[in-house]
């Protein structure tokens, strides 16, 4: 697999990493079928790409990012769908968590 694909399978691996805990905030228990279904499909395919992208991506730095992406993208969603506080100390540490993230793809070999 070349880089490129890799670090686009990590991204996207990432995404579904959002995808799972906003479908986990909302599975109610997993009492919520739609939701954990969705939660199920979510991180099945975020680990699994994790994994195809760590064949080419130090583990280090992939799970690294994988779970940045993750983080970043998490408190995003819960600010714009569910209210929660955007005080300009978390949108700070936000830019930072983006900004290691954005080192470590850099600096990887």
């Amino acid at each position: 697999m070349t880089p490129i694909l890799a670090w686009i399978l990590l991204c996207v691996g990432g995404l579904f990493e959002i995808g799972f805990t906003t479908c986990l905030r909302n599975a109610e228990g997993f009492r919520n079928i739609p939701w954990t279904l969705g939660f199920l499909a979510s991180v099945t395919l975020s680990m699994g790409l994790l994994e195809l992208a760590a064949r080419t991506i130090p583990m280090g730095t992939a799970y690294a990012v994988w779970t940045g992406i993750g983080a970043a993208g998490t408190v995003v969603v819960g600010i714009w769908w569910y209210g929660e506080p955007a005080t300009a100390i978390r949108i700070l540490l936000l830019l930072g968590l983006i900004g290691c993230i954005a080192g470590l793809r850099i600096t990887a070999a």
